[in-house]
C-alpha cells in the first residue's frame, strides 16, 4: 500500500512539474504534387481556444513573428515565392507601439518549391514562431516532407528533434519520430521547453475604434477649412429654398449626407480591396512604404501650409457638376461627389493622411476610418438642413479658416517623422533615435507656438491685428505640449505620447541627453552593465555568481526576453518604485538571463539538454534549458532568490512572477532576510 501511494505521489510530483510546459498548438501537414518539378508544402496548425500565434508579417520591435526556414533551399530546390498564410487579425500592443498580426483558432501556412536536384528524396523544414495567452512561448517544430516518388501527395515525416537553434531562442520540441505513410496526414505532439513572457490579449476591436474616433474627429477638422465650411450654409440653404416642402428638403440634405458617406467608405473599401487586407498590414511594416509616406506626408504638410495647392483636375469638377443639375436623386449624389472633388486641396491631405494611418492597422481600418471622417463631414449639412436656425450660429468666414488649414499642415508633418522613425527601426540604423525625434517634434510644435501667437505669418495669412482669445489658448496648449516635450531628452518617458516616438532604449543613452543614468558614478563590477533605473545587472549568470560570491550578497534570477512584454511592465513599474529599487541597488546582485538572446554559443560550449534531450546552440537556449531543469517552468518574467550555492532563499515561493509592488517587496525581503540568517 505504501508503494502505491508512494507511486501516486511520484505521479502528481511529476504532472504538477510539467503543468506549465505547455504546447498550445498541434500540426498536420502534407505535401501536394503541382507539376513535374513543383510541390505544394502545408502545415496546418490547430490552436487552442485563447491562444493566438503571431504571423512572418507582425512587425519588428513587439512579438516574435513566425519564420518557415528550409534547409538546402539554394541546393536541392527553391523557393517560388514566400510563404503564403491563411487568415489573421490586426491589434494594437501599446506596450510595444506596434501594431500585431497574429492567427486565432487554426493557421495554414503554405509554401511552394521547385525541386532542382532530381536526386533529392524529402525536404526538410522548421517553423520558429511565438503563441501566447497570458503567457507567451517560444517554439521550434521541425518536419521533413517526403518527396514521393510516383503518388500525387505524400505526407510529412516528423523529426525527432535534435537542435534548438532558431531566433529569439525558440523552443525546441522533443518529439515521436511517425514514420511517412501516402494519403494521410500525421499530427504531431510535442512538449515545449522554451519561452519568453506574457502578453496581454491583442484587442483588434479596441483598434478599429480607436480610428474611427481618429477620423471622426479628422473630419470634423476638415470642416473647418477654407474649402469646405463656406460650402454649410450655401448648400443647406439650396436644400430648403429650393424643395417645396420644409420635409423634402430635410430628406434631399439627408440623402446629400448619406451620399456623402457612400463616396468616402467606398474609398476606402477600394483601398482594402485592391491591396487585400493582410497586404496593408505587411506593408505597414515595410521599410519603402514607411519611407515613402514619410514622403507624402510632408507633401501634405507643405500644401496646408501654404507651398502650393493640391488640385483635381478643374474638367472633373465642371463634368461632376453638370451632372449635378439634372436634379433628383442622382444630382444630389452628383452633388456630394462634386463636393468631395472642389474641397479635395483641403481634405485631400487629411483623407490621404488617414488612409496610410489605417493601412498600417491592416484589415477593414481603411473603411471604418472613412466612415468616422465621412459622419463627420456629412453630419452638419444633415443637422443644420433639420434645423436651419442653427445657421445663425455659424461663425463668419475669414482668416481664421487658413489658421486651421496651417496648424493641420504642422500636425500631418509631425505625423511624417513617425513613419520615417519606423523605416529607421526596422533597419536599426540609429539615424533617428528617440532624442532625434523628440528634438524634431520639439522644432514643429514650438514654431507652431510661435505661429499661434502671430509672430510668424505664412503665405495665405489674413493680416493679424490682434490675437483672439481662443487662438491665445490655443497657442499656450501648444507651447506647454512643446515644453512637456523637452524632459523626454533626459529620459522622461512622456507617458501622454508614448505611442509616437521610439522606445527609451533605442536611444544615443538610455537615460537621456547629459546623463548615464542613477547609478553614472558607479565603477561597474566586470561582466556587468547598468540596466533599468541604472540597476547593476550581469546578462552571464557565471560572471554574476563569482561577483556575488565577492560582496556576499544573495543573488536574484531574472529569466526574461528582449519580447517580454510583462517584463517591461514589471521593470517600469515595480523595479521603479521607491521601496522596491533601493532594494535592487543595495541588497541583491541581479543577474538577468535572456532566453530570446540570439547569440550563438561557442562550439566547445554547446551540448545536448540531459532535460529535454535538445542541443543547445545559443545563449538564449542555455539559460532557457537551465530555468527548465531547474525550476520546471517556461514562461516569463520569473524571478529567484538564491544563496551563493543556488538554493532557493524562499522556500515557500520559491519563484514569482507577474506580482504586485507589495508581494514582489514582502518576497524579496523575505528572501533576504533568509540570507543573513
Amino acid at each position: 500500500m505504501k508503494k502505491i501511494i508512494f507511486l501516486l505521489l511520484t505521479f502528481l510530483a511529476f504532472a504538477n512539474v510539467n503543468a506549465q510546459i505547455l504546447d498550445p498548438v498541434k500540426w498536420t501537414t502534407k505535401i501536394e504534387k503541382k507539376s513535374e518539378n513543383t510541390y505544394l508544402l502545408t502545415f496546418n496548425g490547430v490552436i487552442e481556444k485563447e491562444w493566438h500565434m503571431y504571423s512572418q508579417f507582425t512587425p519588428d520591435g513587439g512579438p516574435l513573428p513566425l519564420e518557415v526556414i528550409f534547409k538546402n533551399a539554394n541546393e536541392n530546390f527553391s523557393l517560388v515565392g514566400k510563404a503564403k498564410e491563411s487568415k489573421t487579425r490586426t491589434a494594437y500592443n501599446d506596450i510595444f507601439e506596434v501594431n500585431e498580426t497574429f492567427f486565432e483558432r487554426k493557421a495554414q501556412i503554405q509554401q511552394e518549391i521547385k525541386i532542382t536536384n532530381s536526386k533529392v528524396s524529402k525536404v526538410e523544414a522548421e517553423l520558429n514562431y511565438q503563441v501566447c495567452k497570458e503567457v507567451c512561448i517560444n517554439l521550434e517544430k521541425k518536419f521533413t516532407f517526403v518527396i514521393p516518388a510516383n503518388a500525387v501527395t505524400a505526407v510529412a515525416e516528423t523529426l525527432k528533434t535534435e537542435t534548438d537553434a532558431a531566433p529569439a531562442s525558440l523552443d525546441t520540441i522533443k518529439e515521436d519520430t511517425l514514420a511517412p505513410s501516402l494519403g494521410a496526414s500525421n499530427i504531431m505532439e510535442a512538449t515545449p521547453e522554451k519561452t519568453v513572457e506574457a502578453t496581454p490579449k491583442p484587442d483588434s476591436k479596441r483598434g478599429l475604434w480607436s480610428i474611427f474616433f481618429i477620423a471622426f474627429l479628422s473630419g470634423f477638422a476638415a470642416l473647418l477649412t477654407p474649402c469646405v465650411f463656406p460650402m454649410i450654409p450655401m448648400t443647406v440653404s439650396f436644400f430648403t429654398k429650393q424643395s417645396k416642402t420644409k420635409a423634402k428638403g430635410i430628406r434631399n440634405a439627408i440623402i446629400y449626407g448619406i451620399a456623402i458617406i457612400v463616396i468616402y467608405v467606398m474609398l476606402g473599401f477600394v483601398v482594402t480591396w485592391v491591396f487585400g487586407a493582410d497586404a496593408l498590414n505587411a506593408l505597414s511594416t515595410n521599410v519603402w512604404f514607411n519611407i515613402i509616406f514619410f514622403v507624402l506626408l510632408v507633401v501634405f504638410a507643405a500644401s496646408f501650409l501654404g507651398a502650393f495647392e493640391i488640385m483635381l483636375p478643374n474638367s472633373w469638377a465642371n463634368k461632376v457638376d453638370n451632372q449635378a443639375d439634372r436634379g433628383g436623386m442622382i444630382g444630389i449624389l452628383f452633388m456630394a461627389l462634386a463636393l468631395a472633388i472642389v474641397s479635395f486641396s483641403c481634405t485631400g491631405p487629411i483623407v490621404g493622411t488617414l488612409l496610410v494611418e489605417a493601412a498600417s492597422k491592416g484589415g477593414i481600418a481603411p473603411i471604418v476610418g472613412m466612415f468616422g471622417f465621412s459622419l463627420a463631414l456629412a453630419l452638419p449639412f444633415m443637422l443644420f438642413a433639420m434645423f436651419p436656425g442653427w445657421l445663425h450660429s455659424l461663425p463668419k468666414s475669414g482668416g481664421w479658416l487658413n489658421t486651421v488649414k496651417v496648424v493641420l499642415g504642422f500636425l500631418e508633418l509631425a505625423l511624417a517623422f513617425k513613419f520615417l522613425s519606423n523605416a529607421d527601426l526596422v533597419l536599426q540604423l540609429h539615424l533617428l533615435e528617440r532624442e532625434v525625434f523628440l528634438a524634431i517634434w520639439i522644432a514643429i510644435f514650438g514654431t507652431l507656438a510661435f505661429y499661434l501667437f502671430g509672430k510668424i505669418t505664412l503665405p495665405h495669412d489674413s493680416p493679424l491685428t490682434h490675437l483672439s482669445v481662443g487662438r491665445l489658448l490655443m497657442g499656450l496648449v501648444v507651447l506647454s505640449f512643446t515644453i512637456y516635450l523637452i524632459p523626454g531628452l533626459w529620459g522622461a518617458p512622456l507617458k501622454i505620447i508614448n505611442a509616437f516616438p521610439p522606445s527609451i532604449e533605442y536611444s544615443e543613452s538610455p537615460f537621456g541627453i547629459g546623463s548615464s543614468g542613477s547609478n553614472s558614478t558607479v565603477v561597474l563590477p566586470e561582466g556587468a552593465k547598468s540596466g533599468p533605473h541604472g540597476i547593476v545587472v550581469f546578462d552571464d549568470y557565471e560572471k554574476g555568481l563569482a561577483y556575488a560570491k565577492s560582496v556576499n550578497k544573495p543573488i536574484m534570477l531574472d529569466f526574461t526576453g528582449y519580447a517580454c512584454v510583462n517584463c517591461r511592465k514589471m521593470e517600469n513599474n515595480v523595479w521603479s518604485d521607491s521601496t522596491i529599487l533601493p532594494i535592487l541597488n543595495n541588497d541583491i546582485v541581479l543577474i538577468s538571463l535572456y532566453v530570446d538572446d540570439k547569440r550563438d554559443l561557442p562550439k566547445d560550449q554547446q551540448f545536448v539538454s540531459k532535460t529535454t534531450g535538445s542541443t543547445i546552440e545559443t545563449v538564449g537556449d542555455k539559460w532557457t534549458d537551465f530555468m527548465i531543469s531547474k525550476y520546471k517552468t517556461n514562461t516569463q518574467p520569473l524571478y529567484v532568490l538564491t544563496d551563493l550555492e543556488g538554493n532557493s532563499l524562499n522556500q515557500t515561493t520559491p519563484t514569482i512572477s507577474y506580482v504586485s509592488i507589495s508581494e514582489y517587496e514582502s518576497w524579496l525581503k523575505l528572501g533576504i532576510a533568509n540570507f543573513k540568517k
